[in-house]
């Protein structure tokens, strides 16, 4: 009998059940190169894969293997987790699927039900980064602020938590992280005025352990901590009544021999700082990385990259931790490229600036004082008193993209984004409900979709640099065809792997940036690819598809459709193929015109306000919602339905009626009229006008461009 027991028991041990993720397995992740356990593979947040079967050598013969269609053409933004032979990974409205890593097929799949009606609150499409897996739990957080825990084996769910107030704009789309047995998550929101904290919740019952506030809230309330009554000193005014904003929206890493985990803090609510905090102060935490204790969320050191920040210069970009040898000695770094432009290497012990040289062309500040560990901000680049262009844009010089570092080149790479923005404070500041309450104005456009591509093209551009974190200089960079691309992993076979938002996923080599191979994906790609291995075979896969808050807004569209939102796999002598795209529908024609300039005009204000942050800046779709312009004529039938009553919200188009009157839906209805009779003129325009327009609005960017001197484009 004994015996009989000794052999299940060796047999149970031999056979790990679904998502066997342990504190010993995750601390050790680096060792395991057949699995992507963690968010950046391990807690150090570094991307870089060991596999080498994919290689220089062996790059050209890679091929698809498997593909998984979502049930979505919206935004996959996630990494996904590879444990023991399954692939778990979150989908568009927090959708969570279970497939086999080495056949595509689907395990199982878990709906959350999120309401549709929270996407007035989604800054940045309904997107989320990504799932956690721990002892047989698979962890969401959900864009209404449920944390979920799910059975990793068949996909039930076991407990629910709920982690914001629903009554306040405040959002999760960042991925769960799990330390020491707490599942820990921040939230979004600051742009519609609501408080950031992290907090960490017990991984078993999903009990709140303990929450971190990243900013103070009403003094006469008191403090939660010494913390932030350290940090409400370098407030003024009464900046808690729009919450005050920084928002831990993304990264998080973790040293497991410091045990320190770094929390990466947003932008101020509102941007303006002087609407936010009236006399000054840095107003502390917002755009910093603090390191707390994982366990207690005790503070332990804070630096903050942009003091009193008012350009929407968020550090909550990705943070990967290595052990550099700098001046001879060995440092234990934090890196970070954050929105604002420099790269900022920190001393993750203490938090102390070792280095910061920008990576980018910055114009808002000139250097950073390694003394003092502050930036040196250029004059005339605050909008306190009227209107200016900094670089780089709110969008940043790099966003939440993930970055990777090889240990092999001991070389960052980094997704980099070159843009201006022309920033002004508002006449008067007025808190608009179901509005972003920047303390920015936001002017309305009219341009027809040639000429702001042609624009857009002049004054941003994106990149992938290769950046030598010691030396603090640039490698090697290569341009690519559209300002917001995707993630990057590099691997021990000498490769780069990046998707683009040309629709194309490329290997490049890890020295010196040759495109070695790439595959037409169909769809633009964000997320970061991984790789991991099943069976003696190196695998390699990404998640696709068009949106987020450029492809929302920007009126970028992919260069063919329908778009498709999948997970694409390839291995070496991968022979599968991705299915013909359809012929598009035609086009509708557009309702007759409403002959009232007053109208048209009042409704581009409305749009520009309210609309165009999902349906795109002059009413142009960036294609991953319907675009405005060829509506039917069954949706401006229904015009006021849809806007007013919410016809569509189970779609995701709440209702406007408490922000909107009927007659302003009629203006903005008005609008997108006019709009569509624009466009379809320049559809049907003359080849040879069609040419000498081009040929117009080429001149006419160029000189817009060298009058911003932000002219950085050449791809």
């Amino acid at each position: 009998m004994k015996a009989l027991i000794l052999t299940l028991l060796l047999l149970l041990s031999a056979q790990p059940w679904a998502g066997s993720v342990d504190s010993i397995r995750a601390t050790n992740a680096d060792s395991d190169s057949d699995n992507w356990l963690l968010h950046g593979r391990t807690y150090s947040e570094q991307r870089h894969s060991p596999l080498k079967q994919i290689s220089v050598e062996t790059v050209s013969q890679l091929g698809l293997t498997w593909f998984f269609d979502s049930n979505s053409k919206r935004a996959l933004e996630a990494t996904p987790i590879v444990v023991d032979g399954v692939m778990y990974f979150s989908g568009a409205w927090n959708l969570v699927y279970a497939v086999d890593a080495k056949t595509g097929e689907q395990l199982w799949q878990f709906d959350p039900q999120v309401a549709r009606s929270v996407s007035w609150k989604l800054c940045c499409d309904a997107v989320n980064r990504g799932v956690a897996v721990w002892q047989g739990k698979v962890l969401i957080g959900t864009l209404d602020g449920r944390l979920i825990a799910l059975d990793a084996k068949t996909g039930d769910e076991l407990w629910s938590s709920q982690t914001l107030n629903p009554e306040t704009a405040a959002t999760i789309t960042g991925p769960v992280r799990v330390i020491k047995g707490l599942a820990i998550i921040g939230n979004g929101g600051a742009e519609y005025g609501v408080r950031g904290y992290v907090s960490a919740y017990d991984i078993n019952s999903g009990d709140l352990v303990w929450r971190f506030y990243t900013v103070p809230g009403n003094p006469e309330e008191g403090f939660e901590n010494e913390a932030l009554e350290m940090a409400a000193k370098t407030w003024n005014g009464e900046w808690w009544k729009l919450g005050g904003g920084g928002t831990v929206w993304d990264h998080l890493a973790y040293d497991p021999e410091l045990d320190l985990l770094y929390i990466g803090i947003g932008n101020g609510s509102p941007w303006n700082r002087h609407l936010r905090s009236p006399g000054g102060g840095d107003n502390l935490f917002l755009s910093s990385i603090v390191a707390v204790r994982p366990s207690t969320g005790e503070y332990v050191w804070h630096f903050q990259v942009v003091p009193s920040e008012t350009w929407d210069y968020t550090a909550t970009q990705h943070m990967i931790l290595a052990d550099l040898e700098i001046n001879g000695e060995i440092r234990k770094v934090l890196m970070q490229a954050p929105k604002s432009g420099f790269f900022m290497v920190l001393d993750r012990r203490n938090g102390k600036l070792i280095s910061a040289e920008p990576f980018v062309n910055v114009t808002w500040a000139s250097h950073y004082d390694l003394k003092t560990g502050r930036p040196i901000e250029n004059p005339g680049k605050d909008y306190a008193e009227g209107s200016v262009m900094v670089s780089p844009s709110s969008g940043g010089a790099h966003n939440w993209q993930p970055m990777s570092y090889s240990p092999q080149t001991d070389l960052v790479y980094i997704p980099t984004m070159e843009s201006s923005m022309s920033y002004e404070a508002p006449e008067e500041f007025k808190i608009k409900p179901k509005g972003r309450n920047q303390g920015t104005t936001r002017p309305a456009v009219d341009f027809d979709e040639s000429f702001f591509r042609s624009l857009s093209k002049k004054i941003s551009s994106g990149h992938l640099l290769a950046w030598d974190p010691i030396a603090q200089k640039q490698v090697w960079k290569v341009d690519l065809p559209t300002v917001w691309n995707g993630g990057v992993l590099s691997t021990s076979g000498g490769l780069v792997f990046q998707g683009n938002g040309d629709n194309k996923f490329v290997a490049y080599t890890a020295d010196s940036g040759k495109a070695l191979w790439e595959f037409d994906a169909q769809a633009p790609i964000l997320a970061a690819p991984i790789s991991y291995r099943v069976d003696g075979e190196q695998y390699i896969t990404v998640l696709i598809g068009n949106g987020g808050a450029f492809g929302l807004m920007s009126g970028f569209k992919p260069p063919t459709g329908p778009k498709f939102s999948r997970v694409l796999t390839f291995k070496l002598g991968g022979n599968n193929q991705l299915p013909a795209i359809a012929k598009a529908d035609p086009l509708p024609e557009p309702p007759e015109k409403i002959n009232n300039s007053a109208l048209v005009e009042q409704g581009s204000a409305l749009f520009g306000e309210h609309c165009s942050y999902c349906h795109g800046v002059s009413a142009i779709s960036g294609g991953t919602i319907p675009d405005l312009r060829h509506a039917s004529a069954m949706t401006h039938e229904n015009f006021y339905r849809i806007v007013g009553e919410g016809f569509f919200e189970s779609l995701g188009m709440p209702s406007f009626k408490d922000v909107l009157n009927k007659q302003e839906i009629e203006a903005v209805q008005a609008y997108v009229i006019e709009q569509a009779h624009k466009d379809k003129v320049l559809r049907e325009e003359s080849p040879w006008l069609h040419k000498l327009r081009l040929f117009l609005y080429e001149i006419v960017t160029w000189v817009i461009a060298l009058f911003i001197g932000g002219s950085t484009s050449s791809a």
